[in-house]
């Protein structure tokens, strides 16, 4: 891996010449909320196992975590089912787009991995099953890891994705004519619209995940959050599948398990190193942040951190 002097000052260089970039991409505007965010925006920040943390750009403007919460409800679930959870959740790549109906049809009500929509409504089933007041465990869950009490969810995103969640509703339903979902549908969905609203910004993201890059314990309070061995399974599921059907292209290109969200975020662990985490609204195809992904590409390159 190679070092730098001033890490501050390769972020800011790689923001300067990821700018062209920001006309690449469209705001998510499947969720009203999302449609609303200004387009002009970037932030890259990095924290690392020794407590530093570097950042350019926006970094303390906060976002939605939308899909990136799965991983805090997947930790959540594996630390309170063990083994059992994957009786009900699948680890394979999806192939499919990350809110495919058909394939969840094919497969009798059985995700192909947590980080695809369906998956991640079945963990908040887990949770809403398991937890008295799952939207405030998460919320606790978070906090704890960041080590600031000031999270939240966006409650206007919160009810956006409410008013607007129709499909993911259909993933649910469709869950629990197989059996697949435990508590009340309705239920399950406010929970998992809840998480995907909560709001943070690059340099807190950062840091709630440097529990992945580090055999599960987070650093800066030394808390064993997941065993190893869950770490070590979390982060092969976001290097297969976390990149939704970018997944395949950015372990070629870059190496690392990472995991976006259409809010413009994308996270990357660096095991032993730290996390990265890039953000800017607009949005590719495949529902990943296009100047986010380059920014990360680039600082991967630049440092060599490729796991690969």
């Amino acid at each position: 891996m190679k070092q730098y002097q001033d890490l501050n000052t390769l972020l800011q260089q790689l923001l300067s010449q990821c700018q062209p970039l920001y006309s690449q991409g469209k705001v998510a505007d499947y969720i009203p909320a999302l449609a609303q965010v200004a387009p002009q925006q970037a932030a890259i920040a990095i924290a690392t196992l020794d407590g530093n943390i570097y950042s350019a750009g926006a970094a303390e403007q906060h976002f939605s975590l939308q899909s990136i919460s799965k991983i805090f409800g997947l930790v959540m679930a594996m630390n309170r089912l063990g083994d059992e959870l994957w009786q009900r959740v699948n680890m394979e790549p999806s192939g499919q787009p990350f809110n495919s109906i058909v394939q969840l049809e094919w497969e009798q009500g059985i995700p192909r991995n947590p980080v695809i929509n369906a998956g991640a409504i079945l963990v908040a089933d887990v949770l809403v099953s398991h937890y008295s007041a799952s939207k405030t465990a998460f919320l606790t869950f978070l906090r704890r890891l960041i080590g600031i009490e000031t999270i939240y969810a966006d409650q206007q995103v919160y009810l956006s994705e409410l008013e607007h969640g129709n499909r993911n509703a259909a993933l649910a339903y469709l869950m629990k004519s197989f059996g697949n979902i435990e508590a009340e549908v309705p239920q399950v969905l406010e929970h998992y619209f809840h998480q995907c609203a909560t709001a943070v910004n690059c340099q807190q993201l950062s840091r709630a995940l440097l529990f992945l890059a580090n055999r599960g314990v987070q650093p800066h309070s030394n808390e064993q959050i997941c065993s190893r061995r869950d770490a070590h399974r979390v982060n092969a599921i976001l290097s297969t599948s976390g990149m939704y059907d970018q997944s395949g292209e950015f372990a070629f290109k870059v190496g690392l398990p990472a995991k976006s969200g259409v809010g413009g975020a994308i996270v990357a662990i660096v095991p032993q190193f730290g996390v990265i985490t890039a953000w800017s609204p607009p949005l590719n195809r495949f529902g990943n942040s296009v100047v986010a992904m380059q920014l990360i590409s680039q600082l991967a390159e630049e440092l060599g951190l490729s796991l690969f």
